[in-house]
C-alpha cells in the first residue's frame, strides 16, 4: 500500500459548496453557535428543515428512544415507525400512499418515475412527457436537475434525461401547450424557492388543475420547500382549492434527520408494484422515528397558529424595512418563506449579516431568502430586523 505524505491544502472534501467562514458546531431553537462560541441567530432552518428549531425536545427524545432499540433494517421487513408515519401522512394529506426515501431530490425522482411507469403501465400511452416551468428546482440527481427549469443547474451535465418540457411559470396562455403535449405528469412548485420565492398564481394553478383532471394528466406537486408547515398550513396546496396526484416531501419532515417521501393517490399509486422502486436506507427505523415525532407535533401542537401569527408580524417588520431602504423593490413568498427583491447583490448582503450575527440565504442574484423556525417568537424577529438593518445601514455608508 502506498501512503501519500505530501502536505496538501486541498481540502478532503469536495468543492461542490461556495462554504461561509462559520464553522457550526451546536444548535438550539432559533439559534445556532460557532467553534468559537459566537452565537447566531439562524433564520435559514437548515433551508427551510429545522422547521421546529434546532433539536427540539419532543423530536430528540423520541430519536434517543429509538437509537437504544433498532437504527436500520431492510425494507424487505414491516418497520412500524414507517408504517405509523405512512398513515399520519396520508391522514393529513389527500394522497393515499407513501413511499419513503432519504432526500428531496429523491422523493422527486421517485413522482418523475411512478409518472412514467404510470403512463406506461396503465395508461399504456409509451414516450411520456413530464411537464415542468421555468426558474424551477426539483433537485441534482440527472433526472431532477433535467427537471429544473434553469440552465445554470443544468450545465456541465449533458447529455440531460430525456422526456422533458419547460413552460413559463404563472403563464395561462402557455397552458393550451399541456393538450397538444399530451403528457404523463406536470410537476410544479407552488413557491418558487431556488428560483427566486416566487409565489404561483392562485387563478393560474387552478386552471392547470381543471386541464390536468380533463385530460388524465397526473399533477405532481414539490412540496420539499413548502411542506410541513412552512407556508402556514401543512401543505402549500392547501391554500389552492386543489387535490395533486403526487406529493413530493423533505426538509423540514425529520426535523433535520435525512428523510423524505412521496405521497400519491391510489390511482397514481398503481403506476408501483413489488421490485419497480425501491431504497436501502429509505423510511429507515431512525429517520421514520424523527418524522413521526415532527408530523405529530405539528399536528397536535400550535405550531402552525404560530406560524401564521409570526408571518403576518415579520411582513410588518420587512415592510418597515422596505419603507426605509429604497433599494428593497419587492416583498413576496407565503408563510415564513420570504423573499426581499432588491437592487444589490443579495449574496454580499447575507455575507455581511453573518457579522452581525445573522444567518439569512440568497435564492438568485438578487433575492434575500429568509427562512425563520415555524417556532419563531416576536422577540426573535424583533432580533432579525435590528440585525439586518445594521447590515443595510453598513451597506448604504459604503462599509
Amino acid at each position: 500500500m502506498t501512503v501519500n505524505n505530501t502536505i496538501s491544502q486541498i481540502s478532503p472534501v469536495m468543492s461542490t459548496y461556495g462554504r461561509f467562514p462559520v464553522t457550526l458546531v451546536k444548535g438550539k431553537g432559533s439559534y445556532v453557535w460557532d467553534d468559537n462560541g459566537t452565537k447566531f441567530l439562524d433564520f435559514t432552518s437548515g433551508i427551510a428543515t429545522c422547521n421546529l428549531g434546532h433539536i427540539p425536545d419532543v423530536i430528540k427524545e423520541k430519536v434517543e428512544e429509538q437509537l437504544q432499540n433498532l437504527w436500520h433494517c431492510s425494507n424487505l421487513y414491516h418497520i412500524p415507525n414507517q408504517e405509523q408515519l405512512a398513515a399520519m401522512l396520508v391522514e393529513n394529506s389527500c394522497g393515499d400512499q407513501v413511499f419513503f426515501c432519504n432526500s428531496g431530490a429523491e422523493a422527486n425522482e421517485a413522482g418523475i418515475k411512478l409518472a412514467r411507469r404510470y403512463a406506461n403501465k396503465v395508461k399504456g400511452t409509451g414516450s411520456p412527457v413530464v411537464v415542468t416551468f421555468q426558474q424551477s428546482f426539483h433537485g441534482r440527481t440527472i433526472a431532477t436537475l433535467t427537471a429544473t427549469g434553469q440552465e445554470k443547474i443544468q450545465q456541465g451535465f449533458s447529455p440531460l434525461a430525456p422526456g422533458f418540457h419547460y413552460l413559463p411559470y404563472n403563464d395561462t396562455n402557455a397552458l393550451d401547450e399541456l393538450i397538444e403535449l399530451k403528457p404523463a405528469a406536470v410537476l410544479l412548485e407552488l413557491v418558487q424557492g431556488e428560483g427566486g420565492v416566487i409565489p404561483a398564481n392562485s387563478d393560474w394553478v387552478k386552471k392547470l388543475d381543471l386541464l390536468c383532471k380533463q385530460h388524465d394528466i397526473l399533477l405532481m406537486v414539490d412540496e420539499i420547500q413548502t411542506g410541513i408547515g412552512r407556508t402556514g398550513t401543512l401543505f402549500a396546496y392547501e391554500q389552492f382549492g386543489i387535490e395533486p396526484d403526487v406529493i413530493s416531501i423533505a426538509k423540514g419532515l425529520g426535523s433535520g434527520f435525512p428523510i423524505g417521501a412521496m405521497i400519491a393517490k391510489e390511482k397514481a399509486a398503481k403506476g408501483f408494484e413489488p421490485g419497480s422502486h425501491g431504497s436501502t436506507f429509505g423510511g429507515n427505523p431512525l429517520a421514520t422515528a424523527a418524522g413521526l415525532a415532527t408530523i405529530t407535533y405539528m399536528v397536535e401542537s400550535d405550531t402552525l397558529e404560530n406560524a401564521n401569527t409570526m408571518s403576518e408580524y415579520l411582513d410588518q417588520q420587512l415592510q418597515h424595512m422596505k419603507n426605509t431602504f429604497t433599494f428593497i423593490k419587492e416583498i413576496r413568498g407565503k408563510g415564513l418563506l420570504k423573499g426581499l427583491v432588491v437592487e444589490l447583490d443579495a449574496l454580499n448582503i447575507v455575507q455581511k449579516a453573518i457579522g452581525n450575527n445573522l444567518l439569512i440565504l440568497t435564492a438568485g442574484p438578487n433575492v434575500i431568502r429568509i427562512l425563520p423556525p415555524l417556532t419563531v417568537t416576536k422577540e426573535e424577529i424583533d432580533e432579525f430586523t435590528k440585525s439586518l438593518e445594521k447590515t443595510f445601514q453598513s451597506i448604504e455608508k459604503g462599509e
